[in-house]
């Protein structure tokens, strides 16, 4: 899977670091997923348990989110660090998203559409949700869930294509549905009928075409079995 986060976004960063780390990050065109995390939330060990086998340096990473990063490194080190700093972010927000801040922080993109609507016509542009399929990085970008069809949809923007679906992983929108159960919409059951001339296509009509195509299937499977050669 490609690198979320473009060693040109990182090198932005860098020539302007008098920006707050994280209104930079959340500010950067195609991280308009990601909500703001509580510095408290980052720099208590215990929503770090387990990160450290995935992340590098990750003190530094820390100094960089909470700019309080002020060790004297080359530029390429430093960038390296930062780079490193956007991935800890991804993975320590999809542990703070299901955190009451966190999911109050979240509700309100999903009531702004931050994440977009659904381009199901039958859903009637109902808000959408991001999730991973696995809660491991590296595995699949991040999808976009409709809780009205229940289904899932890759995000329109190019930008968002390739956020790792880690950083927002696999139980976000189950917890934000059981934390505010009034949010859940009618399921629709609502489906594309095909007409022809204003008449739906009588069952018949379907049933004839699919044994037609198991005619042809058959016929294409006995004409590709080579024939038995008589026996003396």
């Amino acid at each position: 899977m490609e690198e979320e986060f473009t060693n040109d976004s990182i090198s932005e960063y860098s020539a302007y670091s008098e920006d707050m780390w994280v209104d930079w990050f959340l500010g950067t065109k195609g991280n308009e997923y990601f909500c703001d995390i509580d510095t408290e939330f980052i720099t208590d060990r215990f929503n770090l348990t387990g990160l450290n086998t995935e992340v590098d340096h990750i003190q530094q990473s820390i100094d960089v989110i909470t700019d309080n990063f002020d060790a004297d490194v080359s530029k390429d080190e430093r960038e390296h660090i930062e780079k490193i700093a956007t991935h800890l972010y991804g993975l320590v927000h999809a542990r703070y998203i299901l955190t009451a801040r966190g999911l109050q922080k979240m509700l309100d993109k999903y009531k702004n559409c931050d994440f977009g609507r659904c381009p199901r016509v039958h859903c009637s542009s109902n808000p959408l949700l991001p999730i991973g399929l696995h809660d491991l990085p590296r595995h699949s970008t991040v999808k976009l869930y409709c809780a009205r069809c229940e289904d899932i949809y890759n995000p329109k923007s190019s930008r968002h294509q390739n956020i790792d679906g880690a950083y927002f992983g696999t139980s976000f929108p189950g917890m934000l549905f059981q934390v505010y159960p009034h949010l859940i919409p009618k399921r629709t059951n609502a489906r594309f009928v095909p007409k022809i001339f204003g008449f739906k296509i009588h069952a018949n009509g379907k049933l004839a075409r699919w044994q037609e195509k198991q005619r042809i299937e058959q016929q294409k499977r006995i004409a590709q079995t080579p024939s038995h050669q008589s026996q003396p």
